[in-house]
């Protein structure tokens, strides 16, 4: 009785507040009685979840009974929208599978890209954000199938927009600015002048993640301009913000006057619907006083409203920021251990909201206050960056890899489809040509299909054969391939490859947009390949480790081949009583290359004319010794060369102890204590899925 109610009071607002000649009304009365229905459960405050869901239940069977495909989808999309803005997200998520479903089989890609663009959004809401950026993509991939018109193009620039947004957020800055630029070219072009407003907005806030300050402030002055040329009812909290951000990035670089004079302007003309940038420009004025004017009093009176304001917004994410401040206003007074304590509790907080940037200045700011502790947050400091240093870049590896198998999956949906084509017009031809050949030759299949049968069996049993008798020998040969193959790559290929993506980053410099689209393609392109080869070096060594036998056989050929082609005298002994074909695969390979890389620097620097290599057991460890000659080098000197560095690194991979002793004039000892690890038993672990 009471949704009966609901629909009727609805009904009638609805129908008078329609033109009385209202085309739309009489061609399509079922669109107008689902709309209501959802505006009804949209908008009225008294229903209950279940009556809010009974209205869309209600519309969802008055949907179904649209005949056209366009129009019927269409309201189904609004259906499910309705129940993303009431955060049902199991109704929302099973009516979205459906649109998805029934779009592609009507092939509308306009219904199918919002139906992925709504998925998107719900999933950036609940934090999955890896799944929203493909989601986006696919919705990109759906919209660029419609008419090239401007609704088509402004949807497109959105998705790119929404893509660097995301990027954003993972600090995968350069992919986000590529995204974020093909948006601004697109939104130019259709003069969208508060799009192009947010998206130089964000260029700014990619900029500013990229350390260039500069570029960062000239694209909000640019997205100033543009905020100049619109009107919006949120446009004064917008020119707040922007002011703001203009603001930052003064007060990022430590130009305290200029951003003292900005700040002061936000908060003497404080917006009360925007508490928010009100809230950080006032602990940035704070900051500002304090380190221009040294005015401490004012900085703790501005801070203290700053908190105040925090409090009644109830944002801790922003608290921690407050509590740095005034922590940097006590140590100011000469209140060092109660400065230390605020300090604690900004990095409690920020650690609490999984704020990094936060919990590492306040790292920082203790470990220059609290000099008894300093070196444990020196530390903990260089572990945490150290952590999301990996973090994002294994984030920017996981976008990578989503627009590289999109990219594969529309290349292949597009053969598939011209396949498909091809294979309905052989099929046709075949059935007619099928149809008039059977009358004609049905006798002669059925007496010639034993014999047919007969031989495809004797052709099928020798190729069997004959691909058993090949494998021995393939698999010998893939061994020793794999081998051959991780060498080069590993010391030759990548390194090039390293040296390539360095010079690459020199161009940082240039600002222009070609430059900026050049550089990113470039450096993105060589860090993917080079990824590649690594993990390609590094699978085939697995198996190289496996197959390392006759270990002391192999040093002697490899001492014998560096004595015979350099004319070196090389002696080697070891101790015969250690059991080194039994020792762990990755100590073998690695000793080898040690001794390998020492020997080759004694060629090509060290000038010597004998090496004397030991290799001994004792105790629990064993020791390398390689000895020469040779005219030796400065051990102290800053930068070491790429050998030296190699050796060093293959130590740390054997948790060992290396020693290296050399004076100019006197030859070179370089000693490595090694942990011994011998093989154990070959026990087959499961291994652990691969995440999609």
């Amino acid at each position: 009785m009471k949704k009966g109610i609901y629909l009727l009071v609805f009904c009638c607002i609805w129908a008078c507040s329609k033109p009385k000649n209202s085309n739309q009304a009489i061609a399509n009365p079922k669109v107008d009685s689902i709309q209501a229905l959802i505006k009804i459960a949209k908008k009225a405050q008294e229903l209950s979840d279940e009556d809010r869901n009974g209205y869309l239940r209600d519309a969802k069977t008055i949907a179904s009974t649209i005949e056209n495909d366009t129009t019927r989808l269409e309201q189904f999309s609004e259906i499910s929208l309705a129940y993303y803005k009431l955060k049902d997200s199991s109704n929302f998520r099973e009516s979205n599978k459906q649109i998805i479903k029934s779009a592609k089989e009507s092939n509308i890609p306009k219904i199918s890209g919002y139906a992925y663009w709504d998925l998107a959004n719900f999933l950036q809401s609940y934090g999955v954000i890896d799944s929203a950026y493909f989601n986006f993509q696919k919705a990109l991939s759906h919209f660029e199938q419609m008419p090239a018109d401007s609704t088509s193009s402004s949807l497109r620039a959105r998705m790119y927009y929404s893509m660097g947004r995301v990027q954003d957020s993972y600090q995968d800055y350069l992919g986000a600015e590529i995204n974020v630029t093909t948006a601004i070219k697109i939104f130019d072009d259709l003069d969208d002048n508060l799009r192009l407003h947010n998206s130089y907005n964000l260029m700014g806030v990619l900029a500013k993640g990229l350390g260039n300050s500069q570029k960062s402030l000239e694209a909000y002055q640019i997205a100033q301009e543009y905020l100049n040329k619109f009107e919006a009812k949120n446009k004064s909290k917008l020119v707040w913000q922007n002011r703001n951000n203009i603001a930052s990035v003064y007060f990022n670089e430590e130009n305290y006057s200029q951003a003292k004079i900005l700040f002061k302007e936000i908060v003497n003309n404080k917006d009360s619907s925007n508490k928010s940038t009100y809230e950080k420009a006032l602990g940035s004025l704070a900051y500002s006083i304090l380190k221009l004017d040294n005015n401490i009093d004012e900085a703790e009176a501005l801070l203290s409203e700053a908190y105040s304001v925090n409090q009644e917004r109830g944002n801790s994410q922003d608290l921690a920021r407050i509590h740095q401040f005034y922590a940097e206003v006590l140590a100011a007074k000469g209140d060092t251990a109660q400065a230390i304590e605020v300090a604690k509790e900004s990095k409690a907080i920020a650690m609490e909201t999984f704020n990094n940037e936060r919990t590492l200045e306040t790292l920082k700011l203790l470990t220059n206050l609290d000099t008894a502790h300093a070196a444990a947050y020196a530390n903990e400091y260089y572990e945490l960056d150290k952590l999301i240093s990996e973090e994002e870049r294994t984030k920017r590896d996981k976008f990578a890899r989503i627009r590289l198998e999109t990219d594969q999956v529309i290349e292949a949906n597009q053969v598939l489809t011209e396949e498909k084509e091809v294979w309905a017009s052989a099929v046709s031809g075949l059935i007619i040509f099928g149809l008039t050949l059977t009358v004609i030759v049905a006798l002669y299949i059925n007496n010639n299909r034993l014999r047919s049968r007969q031989q495809q069996q004797a052709a099928n049993q020798e190729i069997y054969n004959l691909f058993l008798s090949q494998q021995g020998k393939f698999e010998e040969g893939r061994q020793l391939e794999q081998k051959r193959i991780s060498e080069e790559l590993h010391d030759g290929v990548l390194g090039e490859m390293l040296g390539i993506r360095l010079i690459l980053g020199g161009l940082n410099g240039r600002i222009d947009e070609a430059s900026i689209n050049q550089r990113a393609e470039l450096i993105e392109k060589l860090r993917v390949v080079e990824e590649e080869i690594r993990t390609i070096s590094h699978e085939l060594n697995n198996s190289s480790y496996e197959k390392f036998h006759n270990f002391i056989v192999s040093l002697e050929d490899l001492i014998d081949d560096i004595e015979q082609s350099s004319g070196i005298s090389c002696s080697f002994s070891y101790d015969k009583k250690v059991p080194w074909d039994n020792l762990e695969g990755e100590i073998k390979i690695n000793a080898y290359r040690v001794i390998q890389e020492a020997l080759k620097n004694c060629v090509k620097h060290a000038q010597s004319e004998h090496v004397s290599i030991t290799f001994l057991g004792m105790g629990n460890d064993l020791k390398l010794t390689i000895t020469d000659d040779g005219v030796g080098f400065d051990v102290n000197r800053g930068r070491k060369g790429i050998g030296l560095r190699n050796i060093i690194s293959r130590t740390k991979k054997l948790k060992g102890k290396l020693d290296i002793d050399s004076v100019k004039g006197s030859g070179t000892s370089i000693s490595i204590l090694i942990p011994a690890q011998f093989v154990k038993p070959n026990i087959s672990e499961p291994q652990e899925p691969i995440n999609a």
